[in-house]
């Protein structure tokens, strides 16, 4: 998985009249959960921009003032109500031998062959989450929605999930191919149709026979 990289000061008064003056600086308040103690530290806020703004997901490399350098993924962010800014993260520590449970994005890569026939793609969850250590966290979930006709579905059951587990039911959906007003049948669908219909009709005569006799 990728890495953004921030660059942090440690605090070491935490009350609220120097959170205020740190936001009036242009810094955010951050806190670091899961090692020994929490660490508290600022970044100014536009380091957060490619960490926050953005569908992928990402670990992060908190390089502080102090030397010490700690992995981490982004726990919780606080918003202001208002202008949006950013007022508050939560980070929690990263170990290599310790799992961490995080979402992961879904991507839909192919042309669905139900869409082509007028089908509608429904994304019933863009985002999967998953245990893993953290260098098997992978940047995102590939599905091919090639083969899909309609009424077809995937399901986290269909996923390979080599190096981490899925913290979902199996049959949950993760996208299915919806009829719609101007669908058609797909041709292989009607094939198949046609063939079952020829051997019903030519099964008929022979119970017929078999009845009279």
């Amino acid at each position: 998985m990728k890495s953004i990289t921030i660059n942090g000061s440690q605090r070491e008064s935490v009350g609220k009249k120097a959170t205020k003056a740190l936001r009036n600086a242009g810094q955010v308040p951050c806190v670091l959960y899961g090692g020994d103690k929490p660490v508290h530290f600022s970044a100014p806020e536009l380091a957060f921009s490619k960490l926050v703004y953005t569908p992928n997901a990402h670990t992060v490399v908190i390089n502080l003032d102090s030397g010490e350098t700690l992995n981490a993924v982004l726990q919780d962010i606080q918003f202001h109500p208002v202008t949006d800014r950013i007022l508050h993260v939560d980070f929690y520590q990263l170990f290599e031998d310790k799992e961490i449970a995080l979402n992961i994005p879904v991507q839909l890569v192919g042309n669905s062959r139900g869409v082509k026939n007028g089908g509608v793609l429904r994304r019933n969850n863009r985002k999967l989450r998953i245990k893993a250590l953290p260098a098997n966290l992978p940047d995102f979930i590939e599905i091919d929605i090639t083969p899909l006709k309609i009424g077809d579905k995937v399901a986290v059951g269909d996923l390979p999930s080599e190096g981490y587990t899925f913290l979902h039911n199996d049959n949950t959906v993760v996208c299915r191919v919806s009829t719609s007003r101007v669908a058609i049948v797909d041709e292989e669908d009607e094939e198949e149709v046609e063939e079952g219909a020829e051997g019903t009709s030519a099964d008929t005569p022979a119970e017929e026979t078999t009845a009279q006799e």
